[in-house]
């Protein structure tokens, strides 16, 4: 047990800060809920970027949840810092008594000062100076010779303060919503993908989404469409998913032109929350090192997923029945950077054969 333990007691409002990409954002989901579980008389604030939002909006352990949009940068200076100033002043009028900086961000520092939290905690950046020395009252130590999931070092932060999360407390969530479960229903209606008796809907399709906006993290169009095309000829019905991008639509359009059955193609046509909503029905989802891998493991879908460059132990998904694959012929991996040379093609994942994919869908269809 630490010996500086936050008295939760004496804590009424909390601000959790989360500023990084979707999936780093919903891996932060276990924080809310497990802060919430051990102090349930205090009221939980969220902070994320505008475009992260629905990571976190509907999570059931969230009292406010603010945004910082990315845009106000384009605003001009005046508008920007008006925007600013008008979040400054909200979350100075909330009071907080602790603050939950889940990253290096600066501007977790600049907070912890700013809006008078008694107790704050950060990870621990002793080369940042006695400015951030000075911000935070607790300080979180990262592993030096081991891997650590980052729902782990997420929640490392509570355990900093003296709160010890249980095994089936680390759960990630993420709530669709009734409007997103609405549309995604409809949508598999018009693709005869819906229970037939209306009360059990979904789990007729494998959900693919071969894409990541990081095109090193992606495995060759060709391999994906030979999978897809196996799983066509198994009788499995496949929806393809990818993100509103025109490198990410070239991608499922290069996949289907080589498929010799086209797939049913969602790209571009969904929000997130729709997304989760889609990947709850599916019986299995497909894809790469992502945050829609992340949004499949909140959901509870089975996954196989595909890792390159990027660590697996660290972002693999959270929680699930799940398939892992990865090269086994490639010491240099995971090296975290954008393809082999910086040549943004990883030749440990395209090197991935079709083969053993295939086999680990198989594997987990029988489980």
């Amino acid at each position: 047990m630490v010996k500086d333990p936050v008295p939760l007691g004496e804590v009424r409002r909390a601000l959790v800060i989360k500023l990084r990409h979707h999936g780093d954002v919903l891996l932060s989901s276990p924080v809310l809920s497990v802060l919430k579980a051990h102090a349930p008389h205090t009221e939980i604030d969220a902070l994320v970027y505008a475009d992260t939002a629905e990571m976190l909006s509907l999570h059931p352990a969230i009292s406010t949840l603010h945004r910082i949009d990315r845009l106000w940068k384009k605003l001009g200076l005046l508008a920007q810092a008006r925007a600013e100033w008008r979040l400054l002043q909200t979350l100075r009028s909330r009071q907080y008594d602790l603050i939950i900086h889940l990253t290096e961000h600066p501007r977790g520092a600049w907070l912890a000062r700013l809006t008078g939290a008694r107790w704050a905690v950060a990870p621990a950046m002793k080369q940042r100076g006695n400015f951030w020395q000075n911000a935070f009252t607790h300080f979180v130590t990262a592993p030096r010779n081991a891997l650590r999931h980052t729902v782990e070092r997420n929640l490392d932060a509570l355990r900093r303060i003296g709160i010890y999360p249980e095994a089936n407390e680390r759960t990630l969530t993420l709530i669709p919503g009734a409007a997103a479960e609405a549309r995604v229903a409809a949508l598999l209606d018009q693709h005869g993908l819906n229970g037939q008796d209306g009360q059990h809907p979904g789990q007729k399709f494998i959900h693919i989404h071969p894409a990541s906006r990081w095109h090193f993290k992606c495995w060759p169009s060709e391999k994906m469409a030979a999978l897809i095309d196996r799983l066509h000829a198994e009788g499995h019905r496949v929806v393809l998913t990818a993100a509103p991008d025109a490198a990410e639509t070239a991608m499922i359009e290069a996949i289907q032109a080589r498929l010799r059955q086209p797939a049913i193609a969602l790209s571009g046509q969904l929000s997130l929350k729709e997304l989760a909503a889609l990947t709850a029905r599916a019986k299995l989802f497909i894809g790469v090192d992502s945050a829609p891998m992340h949004i499949a493991a909140a959901v509870g879908t089975p996954c196989v997923a595909l890792f390159g460059p990027s660590g697996d132990k660290e972002w693999g998904p959270w929680g699930v029945t799940q398939r892992l694959i990865t090269s086994q012929q490639h010491p240099c991996r995971p090296c975290g950077i954008d393809g082999c040379g910086g040549g943004k093609v990883s030749d440990c994942l395209a090197s991935l054969p079709v083969e053993r994919v295939h086999i680990a869908v198989q594997e987990l269809l029988a489980e």
